[in-house]
């Protein structure tokens, strides 16, 4: 160990844990706003990154075809729930979002996908359609069981992801993929290089938790979610439609999990089932910042993603023990914080 590998190690832990950070916070958002700790994170990732380098090779993902799938699915769940005061508004409004917006982004794969599209275009495809995966997994597999408790959510979250990878098993196959860099910038410092990619990384990062911040303390809608978060019943009586607070919560998680596996992905290959590591990782830092705060939460993705990077050097067989194990101090110190209460009776 040298002071020139040191600074090697914090770059490249800086670099992971800027990555764990965004998944942290979705897994804090959805989690403040449903109850729903949500496992299937990893798929996000796994989905997006995948369904991003398909693209790029001129090939067009399963994940399109799971999302026409999930959107029929969802109009049936809708008329079902929805039979006795069923109007023509209601079902014009299901047919456009469950039905109209799948195909057209179906047709739209089928229109643009090519080995010349340019990246950005296949970047903003990948991200529509994981973001309406988010929104339809969500409809289908959590708004019907919203009142349960925490542990139903947890089991449900458990069967979705389970089921999400086999598919990303059938979707990508077993082979492992690679996407084109978004920049081939690179910025020298000293000893060190930043590529464009490793930049892109720390500006999306940082841009997301300054987003994060702002929507959440200056708009509308994410003082709605922060209301639901807070008093679930409380936000109904007073007008705030839950049902559309979880539906933005998973929107916006599904689009930050695609996000960081098409920054991953160009780095690494990627098969379909890494997405699932990754994600616990961000869940550490979820746990360490109490599934609660932000600002702690992309702290402690920085140290998991240092301590991960170190580890690698001096113990590379057990680094991933030595960060899952990074939890265990923390939950029980919070178990000894934390003030008992009876258990609640349905």
């Amino acid at each position: 160990m040298n002071t020139t590998i040191m600074l090697f190690l914090l770059q490249d832990g800086i670099t992971n844990g800027a990555i764990y950070a965004l998944l942290g916070l979705a897994l804090v958002l959805v989690f403040a706003v449903t109850r729903v700790i949500l496992i299937p994170q990893g798929e996000f990732v796994t989905y997006g990154a995948l369904s991003y380098a398909m693209l790029a090779t001129g090939q067009v993902p399963g994940t399109v075809r799971l999302a026409v799938a999930m959107g029929l699915v969802a109009f049936a769940l809708d008329l079902f729930f929805a039979r006795k005061a069923l109007h023509a508004r209601l079902v014009m409004r299901s047919v456009a979002l469950n039905i109209a917006f799948p195909v057209a982004l179906l047709g739209l794969v089928y229109a643009l996908v090519g080995p010349h599209t340019p990246i950005a275009v296949n970047i903003a495809l990948a991200l529509l359609i994981v973001a309406a995966i988010g929104l339809f997994l969500y409809r289908i597999a959590f708004q019907p069981i919203a009142h349960t408790s925490v542990l139903v959510l947890l089991i449900a979250s458990v069967g979705c992801h389970l089921a999400l990878q086999g598919l990303g098993l059938v979707f990508f196959g077993a082979e492992g993929l690679r996407a084109p860099a978004l920049s081939s910038a690179a910025v020298t410092a000293g000893p060190l290089r930043f590529t464009g990619q490793s930049l892109a990384v720390y500006t999306l990062t940082v841009g997301f938790i300054v987003g994060l911040w702002l929507f959440f303390g200056y708009t509308k809608t994410g003082k709605a979610l922060r209301a639901t978060a807070v008093n679930r019943l409380g936000a109904r009586l007073v007008g705030i439609r839950t049902t559309l607070s979880g539906q933005i919560a998973f929107l916006l998680a599904s689009v930050i999990g695609a996000i960081s596996g098409i920054l991953i992905v160009p780095i690494t290959t990627l098969y379909y089932d890494t997405g699932f590591l990754i994600g616990l990782k961000g869940f550490i830092a979820a746990i360490i910042g109490g599934l609660v705060s932000y600002p702690l939460t992309a702290v402690a993705a920085i140290v998991v993603g240092i301590v991960e990077a170190f580890s690698s050097f001096y113990a590379s067989n057990f680094k991933e023990v030595i960060v899952f194990t990074l939890i265990l101090p923390v939950l029980v110190l919070r178990s000894l914080a934390a003030p008992q209460v009876e258990e609640e009776k349905d």
